[in-house]
């Protein structure tokens, strides 16, 4: 298993990129493992420039070899905006095969024993307040991992309160009595968690049929909280699925903060006969809410329902847009620009000049500028002459 799997880490050492503004070691002192443990700390390309934003963290087991292919994927996710940037965790498991011993189960209980219990215990109560208070971190955790360290990833959500927020599973080897654990779990949650579990069609038997049987438990268990998605990879064998897998985790959990697509905008948006403007704000209230920090609405968004709104002639709502510009950016134009338009376009042109004339004082956003508002103001003028 290991000259596989080194196969694989050299692997997508070659066909990962990143974007990462820094990619850095660093090792921890544990008083829970006694001794120090090696980690690979990605930092998003905006970290230093934006002092003010906070990322959602991925904590990697067997960050040794799969660091590169989640950074990879991360990259190219935040390149196109799909997915948030984010801070990525690599915990070292593979120089001495630490692996097997930070993973050792007791048989019968079906939990964390001895060197596993105290690697449980490292993550919890030392390598996450050390990244938490060193970095500028979200509330929203990640946690992966493949094979034996996706099964142990699923220990934290035995707890009350579960550690993180979000569980990659790639091919894991699942501890005795998971697949009913976790699925009596999910069966009684009570806030927000997110659950990628994967295979391969060819992946080992006694991995897979405990898998199959962990999905047949959480489809069963039909809780709307849970967040949940099971691919299986058609062709893939146990090493190599996990490349098929990050990019369907990634999107999967994220669905929440992607643009307004074509998909959404024909199924959710265009059939609504009202409330355009509510429905973007509930997108982004959502979308703040589960990641646990305040995300501005993308101009791109905000166009497309100005637009609809334009097209169905449902002015009055343009009112609820300046608000949503307001509250977004405060010291733009856009809030006044909207009143501007939805007065011209119900046919008020003197107080729509007085808006224009507002926004041409504030701060230009997207396609809006001093040029364009100073048109509008004289456009505006010309029209209210003539209405006298």
């Amino acid at each position: 298993m290991p000259q596989i799997m080194k196969k694989v880490y050299l692997l997508t050492l070659l066909i990962s990129f990143s974007s990462f503004a820094q990619k850095t070691f660093d090792n921890i002192k544990s008083e829970k493992l006694g001794e120090e443990r090696r980690i690979t700390i990605g930092l998003p390309a905006s970290y230093e420039a934006n002092k003010d934003k906070k990322y959602p963290v991925l904590y990697l087991l067997d960050g040794d070899y799969l660091f590169d292919p989640f950074s990879g994927a991360v990259s190219y996710g935040t390149y196109w905006d799909d997915i948030p940037e984010m801070i990525i965790i690599g915990i070292h498991q593979n120089k001495d095969e630490e692996r097997y011993d930070d993973t050792t189960i007791d048989q019968n209980e079906g939990l964390p024993f001895e060197k596993g219990a105290k690697f449980f215990e490292f993550i919890g109560a030392e390598l996450i307040p050390y990244i938490e208070k060193k970095y500028r971190t979200s509330p929203f955790r990640l946690i992966a991992g493949h094979d034996v360290t996706a099964s142990f990833a699923n220990f934290y959500l035995y707890k009350e309160i579960p550690l993180f927020n979000a569980y990659i599973c790639l091919s894991p080897e699942l501890a005795p009595k998971m697949e009913v654990r976790i699925a009596e779990k999910f069966a009684k949650i009570k806030s927000p968690i997110f659950y990628y579990l994967s295979a391969g069609e060819g992946d080992i038997k006694k991995i897979k049929e405990p898998i199959d049987k962990l999905n047949s438990n959480i489809k069963i268990a039909n809780n709307p909280l849970v967040n949940y998605k099971y691919d299986v990879f058609k062709g893939a064998t146990h090493y190599t699925e996990v490349l098929h897998s990050i990019p369907s985790a990634l999107y999967q959990i994220f669905e929440v903060y992607r643009p307004i697509n074509s998909a959404e905008y024909n199924d959710k948006i265009a059939v609504l006969q009202t409330g355009y403007a509510e429905y973007l704000e509930k997108k982004y209230a959502t979308m703040s809410e589960v990641l646990g920090v305040q995300i501005p609405v993308r101009m791109s968004d905000f166009k497309v329902m100005e637009n609809l709104i334009l097209k169905r002639n449902a002015y009055d709502e343009l009112g609820k847009m300046a608000e949503i510009g307001n509250v977004n950016y405060p010291k733009a134009m856009l809030g006044e620009y909207e009143l501007g338009l939805m007065y011209e376009k119900m046919g008020d042109p003197k107080h729509a000049s007085k808006k224009y004339q507002n926004a041409s004082q504030m701060e230009p956003i997207g396609d809006l500028n001093k040029d364009l508002m100073y048109e509008k103001i004289d456009e505006m003028n010309t029209l209210a002459k003539k209405s006298k």
